[in-house]
């Protein structure tokens, strides 16, 4: 006997609710191949930044005018921009065979903050063959003098621009630094959003000690960071007319069953796969299905959301009353 663990997101049908996130593992295409061969539902494509073709741009046309005014054949020095091979045409021609190696469905994810040229990129991962794309919105409001409606209309004004420019699926990767998550959510899907992806794990810089400069760091997610999304999806469910999906913190097959019975269509995970090889993946998908035979669940669909804010009896826990709950409990002393 086994569960039905086949899903729907973004209006896409998946075999199972087991999403790999964007990341370096979705880049390779024998390594897609491996990803729904161990049971993956589908895959996001790492996401192509701004500052990649901005930073391509600048650099060939630098390098196409250097000693322009000194030598007459200077022309002939570099290949026809025509012929040149950018990111974007890599990141295209990856979508492209992606999408004959896999049945899965291929997501892309476009990092952008800017209006005008994401259209013209959104539109070409569609025509590559993408089954949707991810807006992937990495946004710090660091102008004190911006007001929140300002930065809320920015998020907004992109979301509806690039609706309005394909017609496949749109997820959009929201982050949790809203006064109002859940208003803003609903404001992402009136402005075009098919899909709402909780949350956006922002990656913070550091500081080096040594040499008084800051530094990227990467650190891979613990499970830990699984109870934020969680907490936000299960008010959401049922509010919002959109696709659902947890990302960041979801590690096994208990915190997959943890983000469907909070309201997730899907759960993405990249950092366990990171960990514990490719086979993570089979391995929490029998442990999804083992719990649900348990528990005599027959398929995702039947026990999606039933532990929602609107479904669950003790919808207190994901308000303030469980705040004060937990730390009147907590008896913890210093070691």
């Amino acid at each position: 006997m086994s569960a039905d663990l086949r899903t729907t997101y973004l209006g896409l049908n998946l075999q199972t609710p087991l999403v790999v996130a964007a990341c370096p593992l979705t880049l390779q295409v024998e390594w897609l191949e491996r990803l729904e061969q161990a049971g993956a539902g589908a895959a996001v494509l790492p996401s192509l930044f701004e500052e990649q073709i901005e930073h391509e741009e600048v650099e060939l046309a630098a390098a196409s005018e250097y000693g322009a005014e000194f030598y007459a054949e200077h022309s002939n020095w570099y290949p026809d921009p025509g012929e040149y091979r950018s990111g974007t045409a890599k990141y295209l021609e990856h979508i492209a065979a992606a999408k004959k190696a896999v049945s899965m469905p291929v997501i892309a994810s476009l990092n952008g903050t800017t209006t005008g040229g994401w259209i013209k990129y959104a539109r070409m991962m569609q025509d590559a063959g993408a089954d949707a794309l991810e807006l992937n919105i990495y946004f710090i409001a660091a102008n004190l003098d911006a007001p929140a409606d300002d930065v809320e209309r920015r998020y907004t004004d992109l979301v509806a621009a690039v609706n309005d420019s394909i017609s496949i699926p749109l997820a959009v990767k929201v982050g949790p630094h809203f006064s109002s998550p859940g208003h803003m959510c609903r404001k992402l899907v009136e402005a075009g959003a098919d899909g709402l992806v909780l949350f956006n794990r922002f990656l913070q810089p550091d500081i080096d000690l040594n040499t008084l400069e800051t530094e990227p760091h990467l650190e891979l997610s613990t499970a830990q960071e699984m109870l934020l999304p969680l907490r936000w999806m299960a008010i959401l469910y049922g509010r919002v007319n959109a696709s659902l999906a947890v990302t960041s913190g979801v590690h096994d097959g208990q915190g997959l069953a943890k983000a469907l019975l909070a309201g997730a269509d899907v759960a993405q995970g990249a950092s366990t796969i990171y960990r514990n090889g490719f086979d993570r993946v089979p391995r929490m998908l029998r442990d999804l299905t083992a719990w649900m035979l348990e528990k005599e669940y027959d398929s995702v669909e039947q026990l999606r959301g039933s532990m929602s804010q609107q479904n669950c009896p003790q919808c207190a826990a994901f308000e303030r009353g469980n705040y004060m709950k937990v730390l009147t409990k907590f008896t913890g002393r210093p070691v």
